[in-house]
């Protein structure tokens, strides 16, 4: 426990076998549950989670857990019982091994599901590859803990000492992904969404929809655009990354139109749940109106483009007309972007 809080970890883990024993022997003894999920790794990555497991239960003092058994998930089903055929534990450890590969998210999504059966108050995502800095989660802690937050993440780019200590195209990529998931999420003073170091309540965790988050990495994104709609408070905590010898499983080429893709249909329905249908706010109207007029001038000045050129006469009038429909345009996405923000303002805080 800590501060009469109990804590849960998941940790996800792909082809990690010579970091992810590491990271359970190093877990501060105040975690009372570690949910390890191998991810159908093709490596040892299962064996050395049931090693450092063992070696865990014999040097923690637990309560009333015992046994040896695992937890197999299958992808495709909405409940933890359905994915699963038995849930125990070695020691604190919960051994979780999928059928098939679910990727980040789906990983993720199955320590949520546990951690809720289990009742945890705070669960923790910590990677397994040892680039998370263990000493570092009461600062994700307290901020639920002291009613503050209900999601608390780490943030790299808050200080200027962690941002340089970021790899200079992470950086770049970082910037780019935090912008639009800014856009996406309405939380727009949140930096760093692809940290996975987060610690979330189990109010937050109940509130949201688990069953259908996203299985991809970007998860992380996702989960902020499921916690606005549901208006629960985020805090950014500044935080190190310690990087290492690990190697990312990553795929640009497809990670980049997958997650830009997710991110633009959460956007979406990020305006349609929570000003439309939960409740009704104007921005929603002027973020699509002012998209459309946009993008009409845009196709306007396109098509005076080609008359001019094609000899067709003069196409001054409707240039002009086209200009000042993207100018309208966009003056109505600024006016939608400002009341975003301050519809989530409030929801927001940071911890240096």
């Amino acid at each position: 426990m800590y501060r009469d809080t109990t804590v849960g970890v998941v940790m996800p883990a792909y082809n990690e076998e010579g970091f992810v024993g590491d990271v359970i022997r190093e877990m501060p003894d105040y975690v009372d549950r570690i949910y390890a999920i191998d991810d159908q790794s093709t490596d040892g990555t299962w064996e050395a989670i049931h090693e450092a497991a063992r070696e865990d239960a014999s040097s923690t003092p637990t309560g009333d857990v015992a046994g040896e058994t695992q937890l197999v998930a299958d992808g495709g089903v909405s409940t933890l019982a359905e994915r699963a055929s038995v849930l125990d534990s070695i020691g604190r450890v919960v051994p979780i091994q999928h059928r098939t590969n679910l990727g980040a998210g789906g990983a993720i999504k199955t320590g949520y599901l546990a951690a809720l059966e289990d009742g945890v108050d705070a669960t923790v995502t910590v990677d397994a590859d040892g680039q998370m800095d263990l000493s570092q989660m009461p600062r994700l802690l307290d901020p639920i803990v002291d009613g503050n937050a209900d999601y608390a993440k780490g943030n790299r780019l808050l200080s200027k000492e962690y941002r340089a200590a970021m790899p200079r195209f992470r950086f770049v990529g970082n910037a780019i992904l935090s912008f639009l998931t800014k856009i996406a999420s309405g939380y727009w003073k949140t930096m760093d969404p692809q940290n996975g170091y987060t610690a979330i309540s189990h109010d937050a965790l109940e509130a949201i929809d688990v069953d259908n988050l996203y299985e991809y990495y970007g998860y992380c994104n996702d989960l902020l655009v499921k916690l606005n709609v549901q208006d629960m408070r985020v805090a950014d905590v500044a935080m190190p990354a310690v990087y290492g010898d690990e190697e990312s499983s990553i795929e640009y080429s497809s990670y980049i139109p997958k997650v830009s893709t997710m991110l633009l249909g959460n956007f979406l329905w990020r305006l349609k749940a929570k000003y439309l249908v939960l409740d009704f706010h104007p921005l929603a109207l002027f973020y699509f109106v002012g998209a459309g007029m946009a993008a009409t001038g845009v196709l306007g000045a396109g098509l005076s483009v080609i008359a001019v050129l094609a000899g067709l006469g003069s196409a001054f009038v409707q240039g002009s007309a086209s200009l000042l429909l993207f100018v309208a345009g966009i003056t109505l996405l600024l006016f939608a972007m400002l009341f975003d923000m301050a519809e989530s303002e409030h929801l927001e805080s940071q911890v240096e």
